[in-house]
């Protein structure tokens, strides 16, 4: 089954909204089982919409518009699609009756405008709108599809999860399954090269890499008759990627590094604290935003100047002069100090040149000094992340995380791919 996004909207264009609609709705028709083949956004333009509209019935199984349903005289979405389905508008009192019940728990009152909503194009099913005054509409004709929803990005995702998913699921014959293992502290080059043979291991799957500032992401998708031998396939690529780059793999699907470190300091009952300099913060943020962070997060400091790393954590004076902040002896001093400190049994710390100025020939822009201490020793390693200052430090807060993931896990203390290339 084919499908189309039509992203409705002039704001869309001219840069003022970024299309996170359509990345939401293109993730999970791909998570069903429908191959999107094109997004087109499109302005608010009777003419322009007629041949998008006419364009994408024409070629695809699916068609999902979104955007441009509400009250004002920009709204033209359902006049597009009165006129392509040659078809008027009609009163729908169950709609009427949503948007007045909406109106009521907000102790407002409805107006004519709003009213007017409850006109809609005959012929269509409704699409309730339990968030909003705009309803969607589905065509069906022929075993095709076409889905209108209103742009507002809460409103259609419920439409999207309560309705046009379940419509859509209906149809498959063959059943499709995904999988999106999380890796960090590896280039895309090398988990490819790690990885090789994994494109032809599973007849009916197949493996794309999706790379970022902060790690790759493998996405695994299969397909088949029923949902076990989806899951069979599923289970044999992930056990493949798990041989031969197990150590990267961090997580699967929507977690987050610091989720993945948060559940296993709960699960050791072990205490965390972070001193930062270069990072300035963000370490303590990632961890922080996680719910129920305060039972194994005890504090975070930033020891951004000389003095402040010898006031709060007690790096000697001579350890900064002889080597400079940024430097192994500094890096182990932070952590140590901040776990000796907060009574923690897991210090880490940051210290490094975020650029764009300050460095040298020896110690150059990008070059990071990231420490973790605990009862067993205390270690430190240098990363270059070159790049922007901003992009330095959110890969110093992952590589940061991920050295406390490895050691929470017994895994090597930073990624394999390092010491190999050094």
């Amino acid at each position: 089954m084919n499908a189309e996004i039509l992203s409705i909207g002039d704001e869309l264009l001219i840069g003022q909204v970024v299309n996170t609609n359509a990345s939401w709705l293109g993730e999970q028709l791909s998570l069903l089982g429908v191959d999107v083949r094109r997004i087109t956004a499109v302005g608010d333009d009777r003419s322009q919409l007629l041949e998008e509209f006419r364009r994408a019935w024409e070629q695809q199984d699916v068609v999902i518009a979104t955007g441009g349903l509400g009250p004002t005289h920009d709204d033209i979405t359902r006049e597009a699609v009165c006129a392509f389905f040659n078809t008027d508008l009609v009163f729908n009192e169950i709609v009427l009756g949503d948007i007045e019940r909406m109106f009521s728990d907000r102790n407002r009152q409805v107006t004519d405008v709003n009213r007017d909503q409850a006109m809609v194009p005959a012929g269509a099913e409704i699409i309730r709108n339990h968030d909003g005054t705009a309803p969607g509409y589905h065509f069906a004709r022929d075993g095709k599809h076409f889905f209108v929803t209103p742009g507002v990005p809460y409103e259609m995702h419920a439409m999207v999860d309560n309705y046009i998913l379940p419509q859509l699921r209906q149809n498959f014959q063959r059943k499709r399954g995904s999988l999106t293992l999380l890796t960090t502290g590896i280039p895309e080059s090398t988990l490819s090269a790690r990885l090789d043979g994994i494109a032809t291991l599973v007849e009916d799957a197949s493996v794309a890499f999706l790379p970022s500032p902060l790690g790759v992401r493998i996405r695994i998708t299969a397909r088949g008759d029923d949902e076990q031998s989806v899951s069979d396939r599923i289970g044999r690529l992930r056990a493949f990627v798990e041989q031969r780059a197990g150590e990267y793999v961090f997580g699967s699907g929507r977690q987050t590094l610091e989720e993945v470190v948060g559940a296993l300091l709960k699960e050791t009952g072990l205490i965390v604290s972070v001193a930062e300099s270069c990072t300035g913060g963000l370490i303590t943020d990632k961890l922080t935003n996680v719910p129920g962070s305060s039972d194994w997060f005890e504090r975070g400091v930033v020891t951004y100047s000389n003095e402040s790393k010898t006031e709060l954590l007690g790096v000697d004076e001579s350890t900064l002069r002889d080597h400079g902040a940024v430097s192994r002896e500094c890096a182990e001093a932070m952590a140590d100090g901040i776990r000796q400190r907060s009574g923690g049994a897991i210090g880490i710390s940051t210290t490094g040149i975020a650029g764009p100025t300050g460095g040298s020939a020896e110690k150059p822009v990008g070059l990071v000094w990231i420490g973790i201490s605990s009862e067993t020793g205390t270690f430190a390693h240098n990363f270059y992340f070159g790049g922007s200052r901003i992009r330095t430090k959110q890969r110093a807060a992952q590589a940061a995380l991920d050295m406390l993931r490895r050691r929470l896990r017994s895994l090597p203390p930073i990624p394999t791919e390092l010491t190999e290339s050094s």
